[in-house]
């Protein structure tokens, strides 16, 4: 599998406090990196605690639970794009189906230019 924002891991483990979670993170890193997942079947072979969250979204618990990485997978195209990383109480604060996507901004009305006397 092809995995998008790796940064975003370095981000995590390199917090204070966090630096146990860098083997786990790598490790996981590592083994999606060589996998083909063709389903989500195939996901649970191999992560038996993973949550299916909807719209393609996976929870891992990773470090023994200790933190919980959330991504988005497109199987026909190989692709895991990481949404999120966090420690297991940062994850109960996050509405898990939404996080990682950017803020949608209501569109604003093109406002009318004056146009400038000469």
């Amino acid at each position: 599998m092809k995995i998008i924002s790796r940064p975003l891991l370095r981000k995590f483990w390199e917090r204070e406090g966090c630096a146990d979670a860098k083997q786990p993170l790598l490790s996981w890193f590592k083994e999606v990196e060589k996998a083909k997942w063709k389903n989500a079947a195939e996901v649970k072979k191999l992560y038996g605690s993973a949550d299916f969250v909807g719209d393609g979204r996976i929870v891992f618990n990773i470090g023994g639970n200790k933190c919980r990485l959330v991504v988005w997978v497109k199987y026909g195209i190989e692709l895991v794009l990481i949404k999120w990383v966090g420690t297991h109480e940062e994850y109960d604060e996050i509405d898990v189906t939404k996080v990682g996507l950017p803020a949608v901004k209501k569109p604003t009305k093109p406002q009318k230019r004056k146009q400038e006397s000469r």
